[in-house]
């Protein structure tokens, strides 16, 4: 069995509005569950590829104070 599971993820979302998406990220970060953890993979490398390079710069800050933060 072939399984893409970004093919997969991107058409669960294909549809989604601004708020929709928004709902999503919220409830996979909220509920703390392994297996969102694809989905915002591909939700973020998405963004990635959609920013530019001082947008790209900015989230590698925060998630570098992120990741500070979390080990405290």
């Amino acid at each position: 069995m072939d399984l893409n599971l970004r093919k997969a993820i991107l058409n669960n979302i294909s549809e989604n509005n601004a708020q929709q998406l928004e709902a999503t990220i919220v409830d996979a970060i909220q509920s703390g569950e392994e297996k969102m953890l694809p989905g915002l993979g591909v939700l973020f490398e998405l963004i990635w590829q959609q920013a530019s390079d001082e947008e790209k710069n900015d989230m590698i800050e925060m998630l570098e104070e992120g990741i500070k933060s979390a080990q405290q």
